[in-house]
């Protein structure tokens, strides 16, 4: 907007103004005089720059984003700590609530017991990183009978602080329809607010009057454990009554389930570059495959169905270096696009080169 605020148009401007029967020439009194003001002039005008670009939510940075969206009732949902399933030895071992462990850099402490031999530990750190490591515990202190402890399942994904763009999504969403007295983007809005949930569709009358049945996914956008589940119907609906006792409103029946995984078998036909071959190539091959379903999970919430694409697999494996030709793919022995209903998420099993 005050591109053209520059310092030499500004000083000249200002010169113009000076009669000509003055000396304006570089190095004199009038010249030495406005130089400093038209340079502190356009200071201002590019601090007046910065303040209409953070007015605005759609080139706001973070922080001022965050006191606009605040206006509407959005803040960014905070970091979670993970929690993951741990498996001990010898199985009739009571742990004692608190005990802590490490695994690479992170601590992790146990919070519940699942059953014998199994308990729920919480990573320390908050963030995504506590949902990478799996495999052997240390114990930070000793405990007495321990044989061994590791890592074997992740309940509850934990997240980071929201990002920016996603802050400034739902600022924008806001303006279309409103979330409001347990209409669908309300039970969104507040079942994705749940720390472990990365997205929810809703089925509103699914069994009737009065019934709700929210389908999530964890916050990594694959099938939630049944922990989470349980975490999530305990926060909207935990009586199952119609009492409102928790999220949902007085009236409404909510049931919580996840997604149902269909396993994606992939066989195709692939020529490589001399020096390349499958077995060399097999693990970024299956990397790109691997991104491409995610892509479909985290739009699963956005879709009434589904579509597993063989023309994007074959994209996809062409983009990988050495790769020359790719044909006669196949999805679980088909060779037509895999349609999956509005429950199903796919989740790649395995990918063959005939």
């Amino acid at each position: 907007m005050f591109e053209n605020m520059s310092y030499e148009g500004i000083l000249q401007r200002m010169l113009d103004r000076v009669p000509n029967t003055f000396d304006k020439r570089e190095g004199s009194i009038i010249f030495d005089a406005l130089a400093p003001a038209a340079m502190e002039m356009m200071s201002m005008y590019i601090e007046l720059e910065r303040v209409m670009t953070e007015t605005f939510a759609d080139t706001a940075s973070r922080e001022y984003l965050i006191k606009r969206t605040a206006e509407r009732g959005i803040t960014p949902y905070p970091a979670s700590r993970a929690s993951l399933k741990a498996k001990t030895t010898p199985e009739n071992l009571e742990l004692t609530m608190g005990s802590r462990f490490s695994l690479n850099e992170l601590n992790y402490t146990v919070t519940s017991k699942i059953e014998d031999g199994f308990y729920t530990v919480e990573c320390e750190t908050e963030g995504s990183i506590g949902n990478k490591y799996f495999g052997s515990l240390i114990p930070i202190d000793y405990i007495n009978g321990l044989e061994s402890i590791e890592i074997v399942e992740l309940l509850i994904p934990g997240e980071d602080e929201e990002s920016t763009d996603s802050i400034r999504k739902r600022y924008f969403e806001t303006f279309g329809s409103q979330a409001f007295g347990g209409n669908q983007k309300d039970y969104i809005q507040k079942t994705n607010a749940i720390s472990g949930v990365g997205s929810t569709k809703v089925t509103p009358t699914w069994n009737g009057g009065g019934t709700v049945l929210l389908i999530i996914l964890d916050s990594e956008f694959n099938k939630a454990s049944s922990a989470l589940v349980e975490k999530v119907q305990n926060e909207i609906d935990p009586t199952g009554d119609a009492s409102g006792q928790g999220i949902a409103p007085i009236g409404h029946v909510v049931t919580v389930r996840t997604a149902d995984e269909v396993k994606i078998n992939i066989k195709t036909a692939i020529t490589f570059q001399e020096g390349y071959s499958f077995s060399g190539s097999k693990t970024e091959i299956t990397n790109a495959i691997d991104a491409y379903l995610l892509e479909i999970r985290k739009a699963w919430a956005e879709e009434s169905s589904s579509v597993v694409r063989i023309s994007q697999i074959e994209t996809r494996i062409m983009n990988i270096t050495g790769v020359i030709d790719v044909a006669g793919t196949t999805i679980n022995d088909e060779t037509s696009n895999l349609i999956l209903d509005s429950y199903s998420i796919p989740v790649l099993e395995a990918i063959t080169d005939e």
